[in-house]
């Protein structure tokens, strides 16, 4: 069979709930979103490490709620009421920690959109209790809110996510590169993402097929060892 050389091809991610990988580190946090009609007082956090499939799980909690996606540093400029006027969700919430503008916004989305009798999705990386927003009243309301958090992954669930990421590039792996990768790789969502992104463009700039080999070579190059 011939080898597949790398191409510059569209990176397509699947966010369809049928493609989001469940497993025991996260299956609590998928129930939890789908059972969204039933959240406390309205309103859920989604939290966890990097890399974990929040975004992907924001993206399948808006396409059955017809929500809003919003980046919450974006908040600062943002038309609140219209936001409020709907099922709406808020990512990176831990990103304006800093940022008063945005942190305001927030609070009144967070008021306005409950009261208007519509749920609202936040994420971020940690617990909410550790967010650490200067804004009190709105960090008190963060740790009031019903969380759904997704832990470290374990060697199944990392295979299939190195398996997706490479599908999302378009690369089919040779039979022996997810296992070589997961001796290698810190047991991290972020790590499995860094290590294909590398692997992907370092194929594309040597103009070589993703082997074992070329993984080796990226590995060195981040830092990788085995266990």
């Amino acid at each position: 069979m011939a080898e597949q050389l790398g191409l510059d091809l569209p990176v397509r991610t699947a966010r369809g709930r049928d493609d989001f990988l469940v497993a025991p580190c996260n299956a609590m946090a998928v129930a939890m979103i789908e059972n969204w009609r039933n959240w406390t007082s309205g309103k859920l956090v989604l939290s966890g490490p990097e890399g974990a499939g929040k975004t992907h799980l924001v993206h399948v909690w808006a396409d059955a709620t017809g929500a809003r996606i919003v980046e919450a540093a974006t908040l600062g400029d943002a038309d609140v009421p219209a936001l409020a006027d709907g099922p709406v969700a808020v990512e990176n919430v831990p990103l304006i920690a800093r940022d008063d503008a945005a942190q305001t916004a927030l609070f009144h989305l967070h008021n306005l959109t409950l009261a208007n009798g519509h749920p609202l999705l936040l994420t971020g990386t940690g617990s909410a209790a550790h967010w650490d927003l200067g804004l009190p009243d709105l960090q008190s309301r963060m740790r009031g809110t019903l969380e759904a958090s997704i832990a470290a992954p374990d060697d199944a669930l990392l295979a299939a996510l190195l398996v997706k990421l490479l599908a999302d590039r378009q690369l089919t792996p040779p039979a022996d590169l997810v296992p070589y990768l997961l001796r290698r790789i810190d047991r991290s969502f972020a790590a499995a993402t860094e290590v294909i992104e590398a692997l992907d463009a370092h194929s594309l700039a040597r103009k070589r097929p993703v082997t074992r080999a070329l993984a080796a070579e990226v590995l060195d190059k981040l830092g990788g060892s085995a266990r």
